[in-house]
């Protein structure tokens, strides 16, 4: 009974709300409506109804209205009509209501921002006309032209100057998308960057063929003849793509491979029934205090896997110095810098929109969308933890377990003005 009960407000509340909605909507209906003859009023000097005076000067008269115009609002579409004027020395246009307005400005917000979180092309019509009524003004033109300028902001935004950005660390990722005529998905790259200030911003976002090594090290080198100064330690999964093109473009900075795609591909070795205990001893190590307590807890898991599982060990040592890295860093920083979590946190609601798209026509559409997307989600990017530490480590302060070594002040002199 109580469910029934419950049930039964849920649906009066919902048809309260509609009916709130409606007689919202046609208030504003009224209101805009009024507004419009009171601008007529203005215009002529004389109210609806009332005669031209004889020695009156103003010139025009009220003559009828134009077709019905549907506005889309934040509330729901509305329909008015425009009072029409003739035989006046100027034309007559409604700053209420523009000559070619469609919908409102939020509107168009909306639209943006239904596009971008997960819509295809055919459920977007339906979306809109759900949350501002059957009678929605809306194009396939409209979302065409959206994309389009999208794609002359994200031309704009690949030739900025980077020469004022002092960048600190880099993390290099790369998601897949379905788009063109070709049966493998295509590989868009996208670095994001931590700044001295504790922003983290996105650098780069280019297609690539398959996170391949020369389509890393184009983009680095792009960066590079934009004025940036590559960061300090660059974090990556363990694709020998990006770390071949770090190689040869950034020699200089160091490298940190990504634990959750370490552990991820450890436990892959495992019969299933053993994962779960694997993956406790795993993933305690990149949270040792020290690099060499997390090696300790490395041995301890050779000596007890090695015998039956070597496979799995062989994957846990594979490239064991990129793993441990991060003690050369801040303790502040190691939440953000063990993972690739910072760049695949924004790569989630990416997923959300290519997976509703299905398939690109073409690459540089989903190279445009993902950008906007990442555009999106940086604007809610949160202050890099220990950002006070930031400055300090673009200037080459040396650190041991995550704790600043003493340099003779000499030496540090030199290094701040390197």
């Amino acid at each position: 009974m109580k469910k029934d009960t419950g049930s039964k407000k849920e649906q009066s509340r919902a048809v309260m709300y509609e009916e709130l909605e409606a007689f919202a909507r046609q208030k504003m209906q009224e209101f805009l409506q009024d507004i419009l003859e009171q601008e007529v009023t203005e215009f002529l000097g004389r109210s609806k109804g009332q005669r031209k005076s004889a020695v009156d000067e103003a010139t025009g008269y009220r003559n009828g209205y134009g077709k019905p115009r549907k506005l889309a609002t934040m509330s729901g579409t509305i329909t008015v009509r425009r009072p029409r004027v003739r035989d006046a020395e100027e034309r007559f246009e409604s700053k209420a209501l523009p000559l070619f307005a469609k919908r409102t400005k939020e509107s168009g917000q909306m639209l943006s921002e239904l596009y971008l979180h997960g819509l295809a092309m055919g459920d977007f019509e339906l979306a809109m006309r759900g949350l501002l009524g059957d009678s929605v003004p809306l194009s396939g033109s409209s979302i065409e032209r959206l994309k389009a300028k999208w794609q002359l902001e994200y031309e704009e935004w690949k030739r900025r100057d980077l020469s004022g950005l002092e960048v600190v660390y880099l993390w290099a990722d790369g998601i897949y998308v379905k788009a063109g005529l070709e049966r493998d998905k295509a590989a868009l790259l996208v670095i994001l960057a931590a700044l001295t200030d504790g922003r983290k911003i996105v650098l780069a976002c280019e297609s690539g063929y398959r996170e391949s090594k020369e389509s890393w090290s184009a983009i680095l080198r792009d960066l590079k003849s934009r004025g940036l100064r590559l960061g300090k330690l660059t974090v990556a999964d363990g694709h020998l793509g990006i770390w071949s093109a770090l190689a040869e473009v950034h020699p200089e900075g160091k490298e940190q491979r990504c634990w959750n795609h370490k552990i991820t591909n450890v436990l892959n070795a495992f019969p299933k029934k053993l994962r779960f205990e694997a993956a406790a001893q795993l993933k305690a190590m990149p949270y040792a205090k020290t690099k060499r307590a997390c090696e300790k807890l490395r041995d301890a898991f050779i000596a007890k896997y090695e015998q039956h599982y070597p496979k799995a060990v062989q994957t846990l040592l594979r490239d064991w110095e990129r793993m441990v890295t991060f003690y050369s860093f801040p303790n502040e920083h190691w939440v953000h810098i063990r993972t690739t979590n910072v760049v695949e946190s924004p790569f989630s609601s990416v997923r959300l929109r290519t997976d509703a798209a299905k398939r690109f026509k073409k690459v540089q559409n989903a190279t445009a969308m993902i950008w906007k997307l990442l555009m999106v989600a940086e604007k809610r990017f949160r202050r890099f933890k220990g950002f006070e530490l930031l400055k300090e480590v673009y200037h080459g302060k040396e650190f041991a377990d995550g704790v600043a070594v003493q340099m003779p002040s000499i030496i540090a002199a030199e290094r701040i003005a390197a």
